[in-house]
Formats: C-alpha cells, sequence, structure tokens
C-alpha cells in the first residue's frame, strides 16, 4: 500500500512537471554530422509593383551622368563620378503598372525584371541613345523587408543588402519559443497576383530545400503555437493548484518512506 501511494505521488510530480515545462525546439534533428549537403542557389529577386529601387549612374565624365541621377533632389558628383546623396533612399516607386518614371529616358517597365535585368536594360539604352559610351550603373531594392509574428516573435525586418534567409529572420525574431510548433512555419507571399502558403519544418534538413527559404520583400512568417497559452488569471491559478499538488506529493512520499 505505502508502495503504491508513493507511486502515485511520483507520478503526480512527474505529471505536474511535463505539464509546466514544455521541450525546447531542437533544429534539424535528421541531420548526419561530417556528411556534405547540397546548397539551394540563391534566386534573383524580381521587381514587383510598389517596390522602391535605387538607380545610380556613373560616368568617366560625371556632368553626363547628373541628369540621370536626380531621383530624389539634391546630390553632389565625386571626381570618380559616382553620386553621393543623403536624400537617395527614396529611388524610384514602382507604379502600379510596373513602371519608373527614368529621367530622360522616360517610362521604363522594369515589372518582373532582376536587378541585374534592370542594370543591363539601362545600360543598353544609355549607350543606344549615344547617351553615355561606357555607363556604370547600379541597381538597388529598398524595400527588403519581411514581417514575422506568432511564435517567434513581432517584428519587421529589413534587409539592406537585399538578401535575407528563413532561418536568419526566425532568429533576428528572437528564435523560436518552448510553444513554437517547429513542423507549421508558415511562409506567406504574394507571387503573380495569388497568395501563396508555404508550411516548412525547421526539425529537417528539408527546411533547406524549401521554395521560401530564401525570402522575398514583403514575405509573412507566421510561427504557428502548439496549443493556446493560459491568460493571466488562468495562469495563475495554475501556479496556485500545481503548488498544491507539489505539497501533497512531496508530503506523501516523505509519509511513505518514515512509516517503512
Amino acid at each position: 500500500m505505502r508502495s503504491l501511494v508513493l507511486l502515485i505521488g511520483v507520478s503526480l510530480l512527474m505529471c505536474l512537471n511535463s505539464c509546466l515545462y514544455s521541450k525546447k525546439v531542437v533544429y534539424f534533428k535528421d541531420v548526419q554530422y561530417d556528411s556534405i549537403y547540397k546548397a539551394t542557389p540563391i534566386p534573383p529577386l524580381k521587381i514587383q509593383k510598389y517596390d522602391r529601387i535605387s538607380v545610380q549612374v556613373s560616368a568617366r565624365n560625371p556632368e553626363l551622368a547628373i541628369p540621370f541621377n536626380n531621383q530624389a533632389g539634391a546630390f553632389t558628383v565625386s571626381e570618380s563620378g559616382a553620386v553621393n546623396s543623403s536624400t537617395m533612399e527614396r529611388g524610384y516607386l514602382v507604379d502600379q503598372f510596373g513602371n519608373i518614371d527614368f529621367p530622360v529616358l522616360g517610362t521604363l517597365h522594369v515589372e518582373g525584371m532582376t536587378l541585374d535585368g534592370l542594370r543591363d536594360f539601362i545600360k543598353e539604352k544609355l549607350v543606344a541613345n549615344n547617351l553615355i559610351n561606357s555607363p556604370v550603373v547600379k541597381v538597388e531594392l529598398m524595400n527588403l523587408k519581411v514581417v514575422v509574428v506568432g511564435e517567434a516573435g513581432n517584428k519587421i525586418i529589413s534587409a539592406p543588402d537585399g538578401k535575407i534567409t528563413l532561418l536568419e529572420a526566425i532568429t533576428d525574431a528572437g528564435g523560436l519559443s518552448r510553444n513554437a510548433a517547429a513542423d507549421k512555419i508558415v511562409v506567406i507571399r504574394e507571387e503573380d497576383g495569388v497568395r501563396k502558403i508555404y508550411k516548412n519544418d525547421i526539425q529537417s534538413l528539408t527546411f533547406f530545400d524549401s521554395p521560401v527559404y530564401y525570402l522575398k520583400q514583403n514575405d509573412i512568417v507566421y510561427v504557428e503555437p502548439k496549443a493556446a497559452l493560459p491568460r493571466g488569471d488562468e495562469e495563475r491559478s495554475w501556479r496556485i493548484v500545481s503548488t498544491v499538488l507539489s505539497v501533497i506529493s512531496v508530503a506523501t512520499t516523505v509519509w511513505a518512506i518514515s512509516t517503512k
């Protein structure tokens, strides 16, 4: 009888501990150490409607580049022909038709182009129109940001260098909580006028092969919870109950041992 009481007390205590503390998420559980895995190439970013892009043109003769750099107001030109401007960040806003209004060259349809593609396109236009013989064009995406919500924090993350992975976004937002469903990391992406939803499992190496591992502008990362967390009053009540159960369990164990 005493052994039964002791067993019940220990079982209650173990059950209580398992309820109070969830296991920490383990990333990439199926990894094999000292193994080689093929890396997924980084897909090029494509320009979308309402993107904001920066285009800077330079030339051997700095004066020739001036008309093509008036995208944000005042600027200065260095001896090398590079354009410096504190307001250059504003760049060009891609309109609802996928166009930008570029100085001298006029309206350019840029939607669907890669950044390198737009760079080469502008260079060809400048040369073909005898505006600059050997132009140097730099194109950057200025609004690459993703939103992280759910059990990885709530944060808007910007990527000035134009590249961010799903793992980087989760880490930057604070990492997965203990209540995170590691196999339900959702990325919501708008492409070609439709909204697509991708589910990822960070416990598996297939995470790296996901089509959304490399995030794009305006992606939404949502980490689902394992279970609904209790409200503040519910949590306080549960703590009181758990404390009482712990005391009863310990007292029962001590009684069972002392009466042997």
